[in-house]
C-alpha cells in the first residue's frame, strides 16, 4: 500500500512514523512536510489546501490512500476532491469537517443528537457577548466560532478580557460560543469513524497553557500522556455510547457521513463527563503519544475506514508502555514566535533508547534544521511506567538546544503523584443527565 500523509506538523510526523511501522505500507510520501519527515520519505512541495494540487499529487504518485493531517485542508474540501477522483482518503468532507471549523454547528449537532455537553450561547455583537457572560458568570469561556489552531479560546476570571477577545473576534466579522465553565481534568479521546461505526483509540491528557501549573495563554497543546490509570475503568465505552456514536449517526442522518477521526475533547466534571470541543482531525500533541502505543498497524486501519469497514476490524493492540510527549517551542510563542533558528542537538536525543523526536515546526535551511513555526518540536519519551516515561521525555528535551525556545517541566506530574481528582458526581455519562443546547 503506497500512502500520502498532507500536512507539515508534528501530527503528520507521527502518522508517517507510524505508517512506516505497518508492514503492509510499502511507501509514504508527504505533502508538503517538514525537516524531519524529509529525512524519513520523499516530500513534496505543495499547498496542502489546495484540492486540486492535492489531487493531482496524488494520482501521479499512485495513492492507495490519502491522509489528511491539518483542518485547514479538511474545511477547504480536500476530502471531498480527492473523493470525487476516487482516491481513497482518510478524513471527512468539507460539510462533516464544520464539526471542527464551526463551534456553532457542533452544539447544534450535539443537541440533535443528545450528546451531553456544556450550556452554550452564540454572540456576534458586544451587547450579546455581555449578556451571556453575565448568564454564566466566571470563570468566563469564549470560543472563537472557527479555526483558530486551538489557540481562539480564552477561559478567564476577567470579564473584561473575556469582552475583549468576542471584539476582536466582531471586528472581523466573526461571532463566539460563549459557555459555561467546565469543571474537573480534561481527557482527549480519538475516535476513528468510516461513516457508520466507530473504533476508539486510547485515552490522552492533554497541556494547554503555555507555562508549568497551567498558566498562560491557550495554545495548541504543549505536552501529552497516555495511558491514563486514573480514569473511571468505563470512560471509553460511555464515550463511544453516549458521544461518538450518537454524533457519527446525527452526521449521517443529516446526508453528511464522518469519515476520518473525532477527536473528543472531554471534561470529567462533577455532573458527569460533557464534551468542550470537537476536532475534525488527529490533534497535537495527543497525536504522539497515543500513537507511539498503537501495536495494530496503522495503514490498515486507516483504509478501513476509508472504506467503510471498521466493524470488520479485531481489537485494538496497545504496547503496555507510557508514552509521554513534551512539546519544545520557540521564543514568543503564542503570540508571535520567532524562527529560522538552528535547532541542534537531534541526534543524540534520537540515541537515547525510549526517545524519539517528533518535528512540527522545522524546515532545512543550507542542510541544517531550523525553526519554522511555533510549536517546534514534539520530544516523546516511551516507558515502563510514567516516572520512566517522564525521565526519558526530559532527558531527551534537554539534548536539544534551540535559542529562546519553551517548555513546560511538569507535563503529568500531577498525575504522577496522585494528584489528578475525577469529582465524585462524574459518574458514567450514560447514567447522567443531558444538557447543553444553545440558548
Amino acid at each position: 500500500m503506497k500512502v500520502l500523509v498532507v500536512g507539515p506538523g508534528g501530527r503528520e510526523h507521527a502518522l508517517v512514523r507510524s505508517l512506516l511501522a505497518d508492514p503492509y505500507v510499502r511507501e509514504v510520501h508527504a505533502a508538503p512536510g517538514n525537516a524531519g519527515m524529509a529525512q524519513m520519505v520523499p516530500v513534496h512541495a505543495v499547498n496542502a489546501s489546495d484540492p486540486a494540487e492535492v489531487t493531482a499529487l496524488a494520482r501521479s504518485l499512485g495513492s492507495d490512500l490519502v491522509v489528511i493531517g491539518p483542518e485547514a485542508p479538511l474545511a477547504a474540501g480536500v476530502a471531498d476532491a480527492l473523493r470525487e477522483a476516487g482516491i481513497p482518503v482518510f478524513g471527512p468532507s468539507k460539510a462533516a469537517a464544520q464539526l471542527e471549523a464551526s463551534k456553532a454547528f457542533a452544539k447544534q449537532v450535539m443537541a440533535a443528537a443528545g450528546v451531553p455537553t456544556a450550556m452554550a450561547r452564540v454572540a456576534s455583537t458586544a451587547e450579546e457577548a455581555a449578556d451571556a457572560l453575565d448568564t454564566f458568570g466566571a470563570p468566563y469561556v469564549v470560543k472563537d466560532d472557527g479555526l483558530a489552531a486551538g489557540k481562539g479560546v480564552v477561559v478567564t476570571s476577567d470579564r473584561d478580557e473575556a469582552l475583549a477577545h468576542a471584539r476582536a473576534c466582531f471586528d472581523v466579522g466573526g461571532s463566539v460560543v460563549i459557555e459555561e465553565f467546565l469543571d474537573g481534568p480534561e481527557v482527549s479521546l480519538f475516535v476513528l469513524s468510516d461513516g457508520r461505526n466507530v473504533v476508539p483509540l486510547a485515552p490522552a491528557q492533554d497541556f494547554k497553557r503555555i507555562y508549568d501549573g497551567d498558566e498562560g495563554p491557550n495554545t495548541g497543546g504543549m505536552g501529552a500522556y497516555s495511558p491514563l490509570t486514573w480514569v473511571p475503568a468505563d470512560l471509553v465505552d460511555n464515550v463511544v455510547r453516549r458521544v461518538a456514536q450518537p454524533t457519527v449517526d446525527e452526521m449521517a442522518a443529516r446526508g453528511t457521513p464522518f469519515v476520518g477521526v473525532l477527536y473528543c475533547g472531554l471534561a470529567l466534571t462533577s455532573r458527569g463527563v460533557r464534551v468542550i470541543e470537537f476536532n475534525a482531525r488527529f490533534g497535537d500533541p495527543e497525536t504522539q503519544a497515543v500513537l507511539a502505543r498503537l501495536k495494530t498497524p496503522l495503514g490498515g486501519l486507516l483504509m478501513a475506514a476509508a472504506k467503510g469497514e471498521l466493524d470488520a476490524m479485531e481489537q485494538l493492540k496497545w504496547d503496555p508502555r507510557t508514552a509521554v510527549a513534551v512539546v519544545v517551542a520557540a521564543a514568543n510563542y503564542p503570540d508571535a514566535p520567532r524562527t529560522g533558528d538552528r535547532i541542534r542537538g537531534l541526534k543524540k536525543a534520537e540515541k537515547i533508547d525510549g526517545v524519539h523526536v517528533l518535528h512540527a515546526g522545522t524546515r532545512l535551511e543550507d542542510g541544517k534544521v531550523v525553526s519554522a513555526g511555533g510549536r517546534v518540536l514534539a520530544v516523546v519519551g516511551l516507558g515502563a511506567d510514567l516516572q520512566a516515561a517522564r525521565d526519558l521525555a526530559y532527558a531527551g528535551v534537554d539534548t536539544i538546544s534551540l535559542e529562546g525556545s519553551q517548555h513546560r517541566t511538569d507535563i503529568a506530574l500531577k498525575a504522577l503523584h496522585g494528584e489528578v481528582a475525577v469529582p465524585a458526581g462524574s459518574q458514567p455519562v450514560a447514567d447522567r443527565d443531558v444538557d447543553g443546547d444553545l440558548a
